[in-house]
C-alpha cells in the first residue's frame, strides 16, 4: 500500500509540474498572421518526465497487488481496515492494490518474563518465567480481528502475571523452592485454559529462577544449619547408643555363653556320673552272677582242692575251737 501511494504521489505531482499539453501548430488567421493552434493531438514522445511517471504509477499498481507470505505465518487480509473472511497460507498471492496483508506469526514464540510474587506466609519472591507459546493457523484470523496483534501485551501477560501470583499464595515460601517444577506446570495449565477462546496454545511455562528476600534467604540458611547439627548430633548419639547396646549384648551373650557352658559341663558330669554308675551296677550285677555263679558250682571237694592248692605247708600257730572264745597259743 506504501508502494502504491507512493507512485501515485510521484505521478501527479510530474503530471502537474510538468504538465501533458496537447501539441500546436502554426496556422495562418483571417488577418494573415502566424499563430500557433492546438491539434488535440498529445505527444508521448516529447514528455519522458510524464512517461517515467506513468511507469511508476504501473510499477506501484503492480507491485502493490502481490504480497509474499513467509512460512509458518498466516496472511490476514483487510481492505480499508475491515477484515476479509478469507486467509493467505504461505506463498505468493495476488490482491488488491488497496488491501493489506497482516502477517501472524504461527511458530513457537518464547518471551522471559520478570515478576513479583507472594507466598502463603507473606514472603515476597522475585520470579523469571520462560514461556513458549504458537497461536493456531486456524484461529489467527479471529484473534486479529477480536484483539489485534498486540495480544500478547493485551491478552497473555496479564494471564500469566495473575495465574502465577495466584498459584505462588497457596504455598509456604519454604515449600517453593522444592516444587518448582509442580508450580510452573500448574501456571502452565491455568494459563492454557484461559488462552483457549483465543486459539493460543501455551506450549510450556518455566520457572527459571526463585530468588527471596536476604532477610528470609539467611533464615533458612540458619535453619538448615541447626537442622545439620541436630542431625549430626542425632547421628552421634545414635552411633553411640549402638555401641553401647552392641557392647551390652556382647556381655549378655558372653553370659550366656559362660551359662551355658557351666550347664553343658554340670550335663556332662552327671553324665559321666551316670555312666560310671551305670558301669559299677553292671560290674557289681557281674561280680554277683559270677559269684552266684561260682557259690552254685562250689562242692567240698572242690573247696578242699582249692585249700589244699593253696596250703603252704604250715599248720596254724592258733587254733579257735568250736563254740570258744579265747585264742589258744600251740606254740608254748
Amino acid at each position: 500500500m506504501f508502494i502504491l501511494i507512493l507512485g501515485t504521489i510521484a505521478a501527479v505531482v510530474l503530471y502537474i509540474v510538468l504538465g501533458l499539453k496537447p501539441e500546436t501548430a502554426p496556422v495562418t488567421d483571417a488577418r494573415g498572421n502566424t499563430v500557433q493552434k492546438k491539434t488535440g493531438q498529445v505527444s508521448w514522445k516529447r514528455r519522458p518526465a510524464q512517461l517515467a511517471a506513468l511507469f511508476v504509477l504501473l510499477a506501484a499498481l503492480a507491485l502493490g497487488s502481490v504480497t509474499v507470505v513467509p512460512t509458518g505465518y498466516t496472511g490476514i487480509i483487510t481492505t480499508f481496515g475491515r477484515v476479509e473472511q478469507r486467509t493467505l497460507s504461505a506463498g505468493a498471492h495476488l490482491i488488491l492494490p488497496w488491501q493489506e496483508v497482516v502477517k501472524m506469526d504461527n511458530r513457537t514464540q518464547k518471551v522471559q518474563i520478570t515478576t513479583q510474587a507472594f507466598s502463603s506466609d507473606i514472603q515476597q519472591v522475585d520470579l523469571q518465567l520462560s514461556v513458549n507459546y504458537c497461536i493456531d493457523q486456524e484461529t489467527a484470523q479471529e484473534l486479529y480481528r477480536t484483539v489485534g496483534v498486540g495480544y500478547y501485551d493485551n491478552v497473555m501477560y496479564p494471564r500469566i502475571l495473575e495465574n502465577t501470583k495466584a498459584v505462588f499464595s497457596q504455598y509456604s515460601a519454604e515449600n517453593l523452592i522444592a516444587m518448582r517444577n509442580a508450580l510452573s506446570d500448574m501456571i502452565a495449565a491455568n494459563t492454557a485454559e484461559d488462552m483457549k477462546p483465543y486459539g493460543i496454545t501455551i506450549v510450556s511455562i518455566a520457572i527459571e529462577d526463585i530468588d527471596f528476600t536476604d532477610a528470609f534467604t539467611a533464615a533458612v540458611e540458619a535453619k538448615q544449619v541447626a537442622a545439620q547439627n541436630k542431625l549430626t548430633a542425632e547421628t552421634e548419639q545414635a552411633q553411640k547408643t549402638m555401641e553401647e547396646e552392641a557392647l551390652a549384648r556382647r556381655a549378655i551373650i558372653a553370659a550366656n555363653a559362660e551359662a551355658e557352658k557351666a550347664v553343658i559341663a554340670a550335663n556332662a558330669e552327671l553324665e559321666v556320673v551316670k555312666i560310671q554308675a551305670e558301669a559299677a551296677l553292671y560290674a557289681g550285677e557281674k561280680e554277683a552272677e559270677m559269684n552266684k555263679r561260682i557259690s552254685e558250682s562250689l562242692t567240698a571237694d572242690l573247696i578242699r582242692y582249692y585249700w589244699i592248692k593253696q596250703w603252704n605247708g604250715m599248720l596254724p600257730s592258733t587254733v579257735l575251737g568250736e563254740g570258744m572264745s579265747t585264742i589258744i597259743d600251740l606254740t608254748e
